[in-house]
């Protein structure tokens, strides 16, 4: 079978595709016929080697496959069941433990594989009525978007929620946010793109370029008001004008480092004088992921893949998103047929 692996210590010149031996499952795993998988920031850093990771790692931490073989002791599935990676696999439920938090694609094996052996319990359903492609952006960039409006944000009807550019957990964002009567404040450096946040319901526009006081700009959207929730993508380089935008009592969602992992100035006095919520979103668990499969299923909510590419095309797939082409997901096809 196909599979692409890094040499250590990365580059992309170092994503190689090498032959492997198809797996059998243990007792208690299954093995997924990997159709497609999509690409995120976090699979970036990794194939950079900006994220330390074992010589030979096999990359990619989405999937959404079948099941072709199932250990004698797997309760849960049957061969041709359809499902999809969780990005934690030992995260099942309740809060984040260390223990639980070994993360696929950079601790342990990913997919981007043509078949990969896993616990039963480590992978869920796909939503109703959606393609192995679109399905197999959900485990991330899905998953992270859910947990910073559902799961800690307690998103509700008539509020106001700031999402940063045009990458997968922004979009997620704004059609979570619209599907649920929220209001959608949307940035990005390019008229073309904000053009197209507008199509997909986005109720402001604000060009950063143009405006890189934008924490402003949105003030002023709201009335001096400011924002309900802040999907917070940038990192150091607009968390503080994510802290200017934010209502009194609002939420900011730290999720990305976009702009860099630093931040240049503390605003420590806005922060606790705004009364801000601050949660560090890494992902889910798989209670979560199944909550938000269930909520997907009752809207028609798809996700916008821009750009399809094929495994042997990886290292371009990653230059791609390195030099920010896309517009919601980058997809990867693995099928073989």
């Amino acid at each position: 079978m196909r599979q692409v692996t890094l040499t250590s210590p990365g580059g992309l010149d170092n994503l190689k595709m090498v032959e492997a031996e198809k797996p059998t499952p243990k007792s208690d795993q299954v093995v997924v016929r990997v159709v497609a998988s999509s690409l995120n920031y976090h699979d970036l850093l990794v194939a950079l080697g900006q994220i330390q990771t074992e010589d030979g790692r096999v990359v990619l931490s989405d999937c959404a496959g079948e099941i072709v073989a199932v250990g004698d002791a797997v309760t849960r599935w049957k061969v041709g069941d359809t499902v999809i990676s969780c990005c934690y696999p030992n995260w099942i439920e309740g809060p984040p433990q260390y223990q639980l938090l070994s993360f696929i694609g950079d601790h342990e094996d990913g997919y981007s594989t043509e078949y990969m052996a896993i616990s039963e319990r480590s992978i869920t359903r796909t939503p109703k009525g959606w393609t192995m492609a679109e399905a197999a952006t959900l485990p991330c960039a899905g998953l992270t978007a859910w947990r910073a409006l559902v799961d800690l944000g307690n998103l509700q009807t008539g509020e106001t929620v700031l999402v940063q550019g045009t990458g997968g957990v922004s979009i997620f964002a704004l059609q979570l946010a619209k599907s649920m009567g929220a209001k959608v404040i949307a940035t990005s450096s390019s008229d073309e793109k904000l053009k197209r946040l507008q199509d997909l319901g986005a109720d402001e526009v604000i060009n950063y370029k143009d405006e890189p006081q934008w924490g402003k700009a949105v003030l002023a959207k709201t009335g001096g008001l400011g924002v309900d929730h802040v999907v917070e993508v940038g990192g150091g380089g607009t968390f503080g004008e994510s802290v200017r935008a934010v209502k009194l009592g609002g939420h900011i969602a730290l999720i990305g480092v976009l702009s860099g992992p630093a931040v240049s100035e503390i605003i420590l006095p806005r922060i606790f004088m705004k009364q801000i919520r601050l949660s560090g979103i890494a992902m889910a668990n798989q209670q979560s992921q199944l909550a938000m499969l269930t909520y997907l299923d009752s809207t028609d909510i798809r996700p916008i893949i821009s750009d399809t590419f094929d495994l042997s095309e990886l290292a371009a797939a990653f230059q791609h998103q390195i030099d920010n082409k896309h517009f919601g997901k980058i997809s990867i096809s693995i099928d073989q047929d």
